[in-house]
């Protein structure tokens, strides 16, 4: 997919592996929308940075968790530039509980981070589809996560939740195939903010890793881009993680 003048919408568009996504798309040439639950600040300022440097970017709220507010969202942005081309789906949330305090994972754990990670995600689609299949073309990407793959991860729900992603993308590849096109980024450790408090342990693990390196927000970007503009590629769940599941 050639990237100039598409209109893309990143959830969670503003901080970390989102903002490097936003920067990626427009320095591609598309209209970045760069949507936003509760981090104002970081998208504004994406935003601004990328109109600094000649890039045409909006932000937009919305809790992706509730359908209301995405259709909202989607209306918003079709009613200012006329379609949607590409969505990533990035917004995630997690919880930091031990993988075998069964105690502490409550009804409002789970509940929590499905309705972002799993039930955000699907919300976002189902919205942004009708427009790609009116232009016969578009391209999904999800943000999965290698949590997903090894079961491992900040807590037992996230990684189900996570789990449940990479099984989304490849229904969404199925049943809006052949005009738009899903796959699904699994990034294993990024030096983002999730590890704040925990640096010691992130740079323990760099020299552990195959190619002895902890991946940056750019690197999964880099992927996200590739994902969107390979036509010939649907369904595919795509490791990031510097050989951490080999």
């Amino acid at each position: 997919m050639d990237m100039l003048d598409k209109v893309a919408l990143v959830t969670g568009g503003g901080t970390v592996i989102g903002r490097a996504t936003s920067y990626a798309l427009a320095k591609k040439g598309a209209i970045v929308v760069i949507n936003y639950s509760k981090s104002q600040s970081d998208a504004e300022h994406t935003a601004m940075q990328i109109r600094n440097e000649g890039g045409r970017s909006i932000t937009i709220q919305a809790d992706v968790s509730q359908e209301r507010e995405v259709r909202s969202m989607v209306d918003t942005i079709v009613e200012q530039f006329g379609t949607i081309d590409i969505l990533v789906n990035n917004a995630s949330i997690t919880k930091h509980i031990p993988l075998g305090d069964m105690d502490s994972i409550t009804t409002e754990v789970w509940n929590d981070l499905f309705g972002v990670n799993v039930q955000g995600m699907f919300n976002c689609a189902r919205a942004a589809a009708p427009y790609m299949k009116n232009n016969q073309a578009g391209a999904i990407v999800n943000l999965g996560s290698i949590a997903g793959l090894t079961g491992l991860g900040s807590s037992l729900p996230y990684a189900v939740s996570k789990a449940a992603v990479h099984g989304l993308t490849k229904s969404l590849a199925r049943a809006l195939a052949p005009a738009i096109r899903v796959n699904c980024i699994v990034p294993g450790a990024v030096a983002t903010r999730w590890w704040e408090g925990r640096e010691e342990q992130m740079h323990r693990l760099a020299p552990n890793l195959p190619l002895q390196r902890i991946s940056t927000p750019d690197d999964i970007a880099a992927m996200i881009i590739a994902a969107l503009e390979q036509e010939a590629m649907t369904g595919q769940i795509i490791a990031v993680d510097s050989g951490q599941t080999m």
